[in-house]
């Protein structure tokens, strides 16, 4: 089972997004759908929606904003993401805004200003619409293109890994490697370990 884990797909992939060159454009997207997958939802409309956001080709802070809050609650809504629709639209307005307001509307300036690992966190949980579960979810697939992201795995990825004898520490934790396995193991979640 480890195997297949270590060839697990990154969400980021499954998406299409290619977070290796660390590129302004890939990283909102990976910013975007963390924010859709933040919300306590089921992964395929989290999908859906982001989907969605791309069929309409708003996929950067400027778009975000241009679209505004009705058109981005009717993106949210073709993509199945009724429950959220009305606070995602606001959230997603308000870290545009302060994306290129305070950052130029690029994820790495962020990174390149916090201090330390725990300072990304920080800043990244400045943004109107990410938490510590969102913050996980996009520093988690970054391990390996940025230098400060390496967030602690969620206790549920440790607590499957301890059940199905997985040691993670034989990975390095910024490597590709961690970031599959990590991946496996969080879709392992909704299936075998509820």
């Amino acid at each position: 089972m480890e195997k297949e884990l270590k060839k697990s797909r990154l969400y980021s992939e499954e998406l299409g997004i290619k977070l290796a060159g660390t590129k302004k454009k890939e990283l909102f997207k990976w910013f975007l759908a963390s924010i859709l997958f933040g919300k306590r939802i089921p992964e395929a409309i989290a999908v859906k929606a982001f989907r969605s956001f791309e069929a309409e080709s708003v996929l950067s802070p400027g778009k975000i904003i241009e679209t505004g809050w009705d058109g981005l609650v009717c993106i949210l809504d073709n993509g199945s993401y009724v429950r959220y629709d009305f606070s995602t639209a606001t959230n997603l307005l308000k870290t545009s805004e302060k994306l290129l307001k305070e950052y130029h509307g690029d994820l790495n300036e962020v990174h390149e200003k916090a201090k330390d690992a725990r300072n990304l966190e920080e800043k990244l949980m400045e943004f109107h619409a990410v938490g510590p579960v969102t913050c996980n979810i996009f520093l988690r697939e970054l391990r390996p293109y940025w230098r400060k992201a390496n967030p602690e795995p969620l206790p549920v990825v440790l607590k499957i890994a301890r059940k199905m004898k997985i040691n993670l520490n034989k990975y390095g934790r910024k490597s590709l490697a961690f970031a599959r396995v990590e991946a496996g193991l969080i879709r392992l979640r909704r299936k075998k370990f509820k």
